[in-house]
């Protein structure tokens, strides 16, 4: 009798799954109803995120009307202060002055589309560059209080129906004598070329040493404060929301930079439940990332052996055939799972190069090591789309997906319109199989606390209960 009501049970969930795939095929082609559709649907969390791509360009412009910064009406520089000849160089401007002659909006047009991907065409030049350039250019106008970008982030997502955020910040050492950190930077070249381990070891060995000597440990302890004072006094998190952080360095700096910034980031880590994980971020066909690849993987092989409770989320693969060398798409994702052994892979674009690349799918399913896809950023930045995107691929092979934003304020998007480019373009996921994307943004979190996961997966079955009642007729 019991094995005949579980296997009524399991009769009665699976013809309702398979019903509500159906049921959600007849809007798949309408951009439309998907669109209200996963606007209303439970979306769980966003795992591959930066705090600062995902602010929209419209809040550093209010920032810099409000803190009346100067404006270059001609390259559309903003700064707070100008120390030079107003006479002489007209093309420098208050806000003020532009917003009383009301002459303010066409720059504020100009601003939006310096600053995101607003209004992009080819002619602009190479999206890519676009894309990165937008960065230095909102810089200036940037809140350093972070107070009112973070609530605008859970704002934005309570109203998405996002319970959880993962957000990246960047995180540097700040040493007091450039030329000392300098000096380790030759051994560690000619450690790399004779791809050495054990002489890179003792290089780090004596990095490690120094960079603890002159302050690290205790920069981790003063970021730690000052970041869990404003989240918890602005009361980030609720019963309906949660905000996790994830230190990130730039993978652009020399080697030696590189390591100090690391060994803060993982003392953070190891120092804080609001903090999960140490990622690096950058683009990774420039020169100096591509030539250190193999460095920054061992400094993180390194440094997971001192603090090995810390989980790291890397990004890697986010290179495309014709960017780089095609000898140089056949490794990187590799490299970030077996050296540096990162938990999630954040785009994992150049998958279909890599070197033994089925073997290194059924790593990933087998270890449940998930992939970050972020499909409007693919596409802005690598141009990678459709069926040249290895989401099937992943999905063919058990890979666990995890669906993000990467940068929704300079990329102009949100968490629904990724469900909507998934749904549209690869019909191959269904409604269940989406909805089981959504349970791995939470399942594949690096929060702490097992309470809280739990609590928050509970809620997220509970949501999709209600919304499945409103949405899918009966």
């Amino acid at each position: 009798m019991k094995k005949l009501f579980i296997l009524f049970v399991f009769s009665f969930f699976s013809a309702k799954s398979q019903s509500l795939d159906v049921q959600f095929d007849q809007i798949r082609d309408n951009t439309a109803k998907l669109r209200a559709f996963f606007s209303a649907m439970p979306k769980g969390g966003d795992l591959h995120h930066h705090y600062d791509g995902s602010i929209y360009t419209e809040t550093f412009i209010d920032y810099a009307v409000k803190n009346d910064f100067w404006l270059n009406i001609s390259t559309l520089v903003v700064q707070k202060e100008f120390s030079g000849n107003v006479q002489k160089d007209k093309s420098w401007r208050k806000i003020s002055d532009l917003i009383q002659k009301n002459e303010f909006g066409v720059y504020k047009q100009k601003l939006l589309e310096k600053w995101s991907s607003k209004d992009f065409h080819a002619s602009k030049g190479p999206s890519d560059d676009h894309f990165f350039s937008t960065f230095d250019g909102f810089s200036p106008a940037k809140d350093r209080e972070i107070v009112s970008g973070l609530g605008e982030l859970k704002n934005r997502a309570l109203k998405e129906n996002v319970s959880y955020i993962e957000t990246m910040f960047l995180l540097f050492f700040k040493g007091k004598n450039g030329n000392e950190v300098d000096a380790f930077n030759t051994p560690l070249r000619v450690a790399q070329a004779k791809q050495s381990e054990e002489d890179l070891e003792k290089i780090l060995d004596e990095m490690h040493a120094y960079f603890m000597k002159n302050g690290a440990e205790n920069q981790a302890k003063i970021y730690n404060e000052g970041l869990a004072k404003i989240h918890n006094s602005n009361k980030i998190d609720d019963q309906n929301f949660t905000l996790r952080y994830q230190n990130a360095i730039l993978r652009l700096k020399q080697p030696a930079e590189v390591f100090g910034d690391l060994l803060v980031c993982y003392l953070s880590d190891q120092g804080s439940q609001l903090i999960n994980g140490v990622n690096i971020v950058g683009q990774e066909d420039r020169d100096v990332a591509m030539n250190d690849y193999w460095l920054h993987m061992q400094m993180y092989k390194y440094l997971n052996k001192k603090f090995p409770n810390t989980k790291n989320a890397l990004h890697a693969g986010e290179l495309s055939l014709g960017l780089v060398k095609p000898e140089d798409l056949s490794w990187h994702i590799n490299e970030a799972i077996s050296v540096a052994n990162a938990k999630r892979v954040g785009h994992g674009i150049d998958m279909p190069f890599e070197k033994d690349a089925f073997s290194l799918l059924k790593k990933m399913k087998d270890e449940q090591i998930a992939v970050e896809i972020n499909l409007t950023s693919n596409e802005f930045i690598l141009n990678v789309k459709n069926d040249e995107h290895p989401i099937s691929l992943y999905h063919q092979h058990g890979v666990p997906i995890v669906i993000s934003t990467d940068d929704a304020g300079v990329l102009r998007t949100n968490l629904t319109e990724q469900y909507v480019l998934l749904a549209k373009r690869y019909p191959e996921f269904s409604y269940s199989e989406i909805k089981q994307l959504v349970f791995n943004s939470i399942r594949f979190s690096f929060i702490e606390e097992e309470s809280l996961k739990t609590s928050i997966l509970k809620k997220l079955e509970n949501d999709f209960l209600e919304f499945e009642k409103i949405v899918f007729e009966k």
